[in-house]
């Protein structure tokens, strides 16, 4: 994924949004990167982007986000194993919570053309995204990158099949104010304050 290395963090990829913006309806849409298309409507949306070439760069802006928003001796919702290490890291308590502060969750698919995250009962169990903490951090690779939510609902298909999951959810709100609540109707999610951490497998 040459954009991230490229562009993220950088002022271009403002730019390219902003000429994008200011285009006319009325043409068709340019065609771009996945990768590119995603980080724009993932932004647009307010998701929070932290781009990690290897696990080190993973351990490491995690722990700027606890330092950032005070989140170091609270509890935390976690049902993924694989995430297990990071919080034993990091000292955190994941087991037999009562009132979590943030989840730390894997995902199903990244969602270019909504800048959506796609979800299922493989993270969550039965809870439904309202019933979670507003403070969100994901882990992703960028093979999980794709272009529509089709194709999302066709890999979960093809990788748990006959077994498939349940709950299966897309969250795009990633802004906990007034006006992504009233937005939230739409989506019938609630919003998250939701950073993103994605690691390059490509």
């Amino acid at each position: 994924m040459n954009f991230f290395k490229r562009l993220f963090g950088s002022k271009n990829d403002d730019e390219s949004a902003e000429n994008t913006a200011g285009q006319s309806p009325y043409l068709p849409a340019p065609s771009l990167p996945i990768d590119e298309q995603f980080t724009f409507n993932f932004k647009k949306n307010g998701g929070k982007f932290l781009y990690c070439e290897d696990m080190h760069e993973i351990y490491e802006h995690f722990e700027n986000i606890m330092l950032e928003n005070d989140w170091y001796e609270t509890e935390v919702l976690c049902f993924n194993p694989e995430l297990f290490p990071i919080l034993e890291h990091n000292n955190f308590n994941f087991q037999n919570i009562k009132k979590p502060t943030f989840v730390f969750s894997t995902c199903e698919s990244l969602i270019a053309d909504e800048g959506s995250i796609l979800f299922s009962s493989n993270q969550f169990k039965a809870l439904k995204i309202n019933e979670l903490p507003d403070n969100m951090i994901v882990f992703a690779t960028t093979s999980q990158l794709k272009p529509q939510k089709r194709e999302g609902m066709s890999e979960i298909n093809r990788k748990y099949h006959p077994n498939f999951p349940s709950n299966i959810t897309t969250l795009r709100n990633f802004e906990v104010n007034s006006q992504a609540h009233a937005n939230s109707l739409q989506y019938s999610t609630a919003p998250k304050n939701l950073y993103l951490l994605l690691l390059e497998d490509l």
